[in-house]
C-alpha cells in the first residue's frame, strides 16, 4: 500500500528579507499574482482524494485560490520559535547572535524557548507517516516552505542539518510516494 503526497509551497506573504518567524500574514499582491500565474499547473493537484494545508493565512489562501478547499492541519504548522515569534532573522541575530549560531548549528537546540529543529522535523514526519496509505491514493497539502523542507529531510532520512541546504520557493511542488517509514522523492516531468 502506498500513497502520493504532493506538497505545494504557499505563495509569498512578504519579501524574503521581511519574513518573520511564525509569520501569519496574508498573501501580498505579488503572492496573489503568482498564484494566478501558476494556477494552470497546480489546479490539477486538487483532484487528490485528500486536500490539506498549514493553518497559516497564506497557506489557507493559496489552497483556496487553487480550488483545493483544503482542511487546515495543526500538525503542519511552522516550527514554534518561542520568544523569537514575529521577529526577522536579522533582528534576532542583532539581539542574540550566539543564540542564532547555536540554533543553526545544533538541531536539538532551543535557544528561543520553542521547538528544536529535530522536534519540528519529527512532527512533520509523524504527520506524513500517518497519512492513509490507500494504494495509489493521492493527497495534496499546501504548506510553508519550512514545512516542505522538514518533510523532505524526514522522507529522505537525511541528517537534520540538511534542512538548511534545501531551498523551497513559493508555489514550488514536490511529491513524496510511499508509506510510513518508506518514502521516496518523486520528480515528474510536465512534458
Amino acid at each position: 500500500m502506498h500513497v502520493r503526497v504532493s506538497l505545494v509551497t504557499a505563495a509569498r506573504s512578504s519579501s524574503l528579507l521581511a519574513e518573520r518567524f511564525d509569520d501569519d500574514r496574508p498573501l501580498d499582491p505579488v503572492g496573489w499574482r503568482a498564484v494566478e500565474t501558476a494556477a494552470h499547473g497546480l489546479v490539477p493537484l486538487g483532484a487528490a482524494e485528500l486536500r490539506y494545508c498549514s493553518p497559516t493565512a497564506r497557506s489557507r489562501a493559496t489552497g483556496r485560490a487553487l480550488g483545493y478547499a483544503p482542511l487546515a492541519q495543526p500538525a503542519l504548522r511552522d516550527c514554534d520559535m518561542g520568544r523569537w515569534w514575529g521577529l526577522t532573522l536579522a533582528e534576532v541575530a542583532a539581539r542574540e547572535p550566539g543564540a542564532v549560531d547555536l540554533w543553526l548549528s545544533d538541531p536539538r537546540a532551543t535557544p528561543h524557548g520553542g521547538e528544536s529543529l529535530l522536534a519540528f522535523i519529527a512532527r512533520i514526519g509523524a504527520w506524513l507517516d500517518t497519512r492513509p496509505a490507500d494504494d495509489g491514493g493521492a493527497i495534496v497539502a499546501v504548506a510553508e516552505p519550512s514545512v516542505v523542507r522538514a518533510a523532505l529531510v524526514f522522507a529522505l532520512r537525511a541528517p537534520p542539518q540538511t534542512y538548511w541546504n534545501v531551498d523551497v520557493r513559493p508555489l514550488s511542488t514536490v511529491t513524496l510516494a510511499g508509506s510510513a517509514g518508506r518514502w521516496h522523492l518523486s520528480l515528474e516531468t510536465t512534458v
